[in-house]
């Protein structure tokens, strides 16, 4: 069964008057022609806008890339305060170290050209890995027994 045009199957087939709602014509083209020719230009720029939609998602600007290194050192500071508060309390945490080791592990994104964000976290890194390797000399000091 082929549909053409606005009309349905079964409705009456005669010429339809033409309606002008607005001041706008095309120029002595038809609605129809008009139509057509641009049904495949809005389809074709759907398609552009969601594939540069895409694109846009998966760049990454330098304003994402600031504050995802300022939330890993965020993280990093907590772990380390976690860690700092069961070594007061006196025990040894083996938990919040190994959260800080993961923490650690994480991907770190570079913050662009701030260097001054760049060197604090250096210093964190440095840090954590600092109270990593105290741990693992503990640990090795215990097992040793000296």
């Amino acid at each position: 069964m082929k549909i053409t045009g606005p009309t349905a199957p079964g409705a009456p087939s005669g010429a339809r008057p033409s309606r002008t709602t607005s001041g706008f014509s095309l120029g002595g083209a038809s609605s129809a022609a008009a139509t057509g020719a641009a049904a495949p230009a809005a389809s074709a720029a759907g398609v552009s806008d969601v594939s540069a939609l895409m694109a846009l998602q998966g760049v990454e600007g330098p304003l994402e890339r600031r504050r995802r290194a300022v939330r890993r050192g965020g993280g990093l500071l907590d772990r380390l305060d976690e860690l700092k508060l069961a070594l007061l309390g006196g025990e040894a945490d083996e938990a919040a170290l190994q959260r800080l080791a993961r923490a650690l592990q994480e991907e770190r994104p570079e913050a662009g050209d701030e260097s001054g964000l760049n060197a604090v976290l250096d210093e964190i890194d440095l840090r954590a890995s600092v109270e990593l390797a105290k741990a693992d000399m503990r640990r090795a000091d215990r097992r040793t027994g000296s």
